[in-house]
């Protein structure tokens, strides 16, 4: 089954927790008055395939994808999983080149040289500049009224997950395959006395998945 609540965040960054666990990057989000958490996969659980994911970052994003986000209103909006709207497809919409996808490792001596460096740059910036906003892509979960989220204690829990291509899985994660339903993380920053807004967008993907995909997601090689 294609992911049920596949979707875009917009708010803007509060706070972020790089080590609060292996597998992911943490981030608390204002989406409109409704605390969220954005989880960031920065390594892979597959088995039997590499644990390091596989990233591009780009800077120049369509014009009419970037005026289609300012448009959004500040929460969460499920999007249609057709071509021709936000909805992101690494394979068939053309913004991602798999061929450019690298592996990057979650977390490395030095700097700018892992996917916690990356992110958090990105981050700091965002939380630093009045009126940026991040833009997170994949399957909303909540809200978890008797809960409080495990991160950031906010109640009740929301988030969003799966930011990363969710196609070309093999088992077990089969079910999670369909098209124009990738996740991605998108940053705007507003240019300073009405310039324009500038732009950086991750994209990730696991080794264990396939970028030849057919029309239901399901890979049909490597």
């Amino acid at each position: 089954m294609p992911l049920s609540t596949y979707g875009v965040l917009k708010g803007t960054v509060l706070g972020h927790l790089r080590n609060a666990d292996d597998d992911h990057y943490q981030m608390l989000v204002d989406a409109g008055g409704v605390m969220n958490r954005i989880a960031v996969n920065v390594k892979s659980s597959a088995p039997n395939a590499p644990s390091t994911v596989l990233f591009q970052t780009v800077s120049a994003l369509p014009a009419a994808f970037t005026a289609g986000l300012l448009a959004l209103p500040a929460g969460y909006r499920k999007l249609p999983r057709v071509a021709g709207g936000l909805a992101i497809d690494y394979v068939r919409g053309g913004v991602v080149k798999p061929k450019s996808m690298k592996p990057v490792p979650p977390d490395a001596p030095g700097v700018d040289n892992d996917l916690k460096d990356k992110v958090e740059a990105a981050t700091l910036k965002a939380i630093a500049t009045p009126g940026a906003q991040v833009f997170a892509f994949g399957a909303k979960w909540g809200p978890e009224k008797t809960r409080a989220d495990q991160y950031f204690q906010f109640k009740p829990g929301n988030g969003i997950h799966d930011i990363h291509m969710n196609q070309g899985n093999s088992a077990p994660y089969t079910g999670d395959n369909g098209t124009w339903q990738d996740g991605a993380l998108v940053f705007g920053y507003p240019g300073k006395a009405g310039a324009a807004w500038t732009w950086r967008a991750f994209f990730f993907a696991f080794q264990s998945q396939s970028f030849r995909t057919d029309d239901k997601g399901h890979p049909v090689g490597k």
